[in-house]
């Protein structure tokens, strides 16, 4: 009898993995056909008008002279006093580091790296950041912050401890209208910019704020959601929207 229970859980596993893999597969499809059919649409017309793919003549982003500005000056927040600020390379590209704080409060890292060339895309900006810091990381989720126009932040959230101090760390791509943590969010947005001859520039953003030792990273929540909806709309105003 225990030999047959065995091999029932033995086979169900089996019937339960093949399950989730056709699951898998016809996900990746699906997401593989429509990125295909995104892309051909946005190629077809420049093809059609000028004997060209788009793809090999891709739209300029327009305000480089904005991004540019925000790697050297960084940002000014209301209530919040900038104690240091300077250019830093993390993974091969110059990122602002920015020190911000306020009252009786410790202070908190900021840092911005924007797109300065049309050609750069968001790829792996968070593994540099990991990289960087050496630290080790758990409690993964996501941060959803809606702002005051209606367009939503969804942000990477988790905890994340060296030697000397405990985090809770934020990070997102943020766009034009609001803001998403994976790459792939501003792939799909940046085809569809392209149909009309546009783009859709990013900025990757990753700030920390120091917890209790190994505290839980929902201390900071409040703050954290602040903090976002303050950085999406400074940057929206003052970086994407003078375009």
């Amino acid at each position: 009898m225990k030999s047959e229970k065995a091999t029932d859980k033995t086979y169900n596993k089996k019937i339960n993995w093949l399950g989730s893999s056709k699951k898998q597969i016809i996900t990746r499809t699906i997401v593989i056909v429509l990125l295909l059919i995104t892309i051909t649409l946005g190629a077809l017309p420049g093809y059609l008008q000028g004997g060209n793919w788009q793809w090999s003549d891709l739209p300029k982003i327009t305000n480089v002279k904005e991004m540019r500005s925000l790697r050297t000056s960084g940002i000014n927040l209301d209530n919040w006093q900038t104690k240091q600020q300077q250019e830093i390379q993390i993974g091969g590209n110059e990122w602002s580091a920015q020190i911000i704080q306020q009252e009786q409060s410790k202070p908190i890292l900021l840092l911005f790296l924007p797109q300065t060339y049309y050609l750069d895309k968001p790829y792996v900006e968070w593994l540099d950041i990991d990289g960087l810091e050496r630290w080790k990381t758990d409690s993964y989720n996501k941060l959803k912050v809606k702002l005051e126009s209606g367009d939503m932040v969804k942000a990477r959230f988790f905890r994340a401890w060296n030697r000397r101090q405990t985090f809770a760390v934020v990070q997102w791509y943020a766009f034009p209208k609001g803001g998403h943590y994976s790459p792939t969010m501003w792939f799909l947005q940046d085809q569809l910019a392209q149909l009309r001859d546009r783009r859709f520039p990013w900025i990757a953003v990753c700030f920390r704020i120091p917890i209790e030792p190994l505290g839980k990273k929902d201390q900071a929540l409040s703050q954290a959601q602040s903090l976002v909806r303050e950085i999406q709309t400074n940057l929206k105003e003052t970086i994407f929207d003078v375009s």
